[in-house]
């Protein structure tokens, strides 16, 4: 029986017993079975930072695995959503999610867990995220050293995610820490409806006081929570319009990186997002709206 599981399972069993058996050790402790939600993906949780208790998930196509285990895969590195204060890598609103992204890409997907605010404000959700990409790239575990391929990656995050894949894109821009995360190469962002602020409410935020996601009230109590102590929404992390580093992205076009936003119509933030488009515009991005 084991020589049988053994033809099916990528994982060894000296390295991760765990895995080889279809188990997830979570950082709590406790197990489960990476295929009760996940019945087409390979699972398991790595540690990033034991002292900060960072930690990610890596999932692998199935399919893709075993019918080709030789070939390498393109890297989404992806940044949960949650205003910065809630979720986590493994909130089950994302499960179909990570599903829908592994399989119909045929993607490894590294989805990052970074602490929260209030505890912990920004810039630390950038720190942990960037911390993440260098353990990516001098990673020697056995999956990524086998599937991943690095040449080709991208980074995307949802809500307040894409607002960090945002931020760490650009930190990552200069040039010495470009080069340090060789052989890690981001080839571009992936914004799914980012979470961007400012003090003046835009039409979309005025019309959305009664939205029952994300009213414009919740938000600028994430935003309380999360920007640095004394910062305003107009603080560059929240509202990129205000962002005195406009140079880097001269050097975000240079490096060739593509920007894909999506947003939509009826989400309060939707003003923001199509404001920060028109930035990317004024900066020299071809942009198809």
């Amino acid at each position: 029986m084991v020589d049988k599981f053994a033809q099916l399972s990528p994982v060894d069993p000296q390295k991760d017993p765990y895995g080889y058996l279809g188990l997830v050790q979570n950082p709590d402790g406790l197990v489960s079975r990476s295929n009760e939600n996940h019945s087409n993906l390979l699972v398991k949780d790595v540690t990033i930072n034991q002292s900060k208790n960072t930690w990610a998930r890596v999932f692998l196509p199935k399919e893709m695995v075993y019918s080709n285990p030789t070939s390498k895969l393109p890297v989404l590195i992806y940044f949960h959503a949650g205003g910065f204060v809630i979720c986590s890598v493994s909130t089950p609103f994302f499960e179909d999610l990570y599903t829908t992204f592994t399989t119909k890409l045929n993607v490894m997907l590294i989805s990052v867990d970074y602490r929260l605010a209030s505890e912990h404000k920004l810039p630390v959700a950038y720190d942990d995220c960037k911390e993440a990409l260098e353990w990516i790239h001098d990673s020697k575990d056995e999956w990524l050293t086998k599937y991943a391929d690095l040449s080709n990656s991208f980074l995307m995050g949802s809500n307040a995610g894409a607002n960090i894949a945002y931020n760490v894109g650009l930190s990552i821009t200069d040039d010495q820490d470009n080069n340090n995360l060789q052989p890690l190469n981001i080839k571009g962002l992936i914004l799914n409806q980012p979470f961007f602020g400012g003090m003046k409410r835009t039409d979309s935020e005025s019309k959305g006081t009664d939205d029952k996601m994300l009213p414009p009230c919740l938000s600028d109590v994430m935003w309380e929570l999360a920007l640095p102590k004394g910062a305003d929404r107009d603080h560059e992390f929240s509202n990129p319009l205000m962002d005195p580093k406009s140079g880097r992205f001269e050097k975000i076009k240079g490096l060739g990186w593509k920007i894909l936003v999506t947003g939509c119509d009826g989400d309060p933030l939707f003003d923001r997002q199509v404001e920060f488009v028109k930035m990317l515009e004024g900066k020299g991005f071809v942009c198809e709206r």
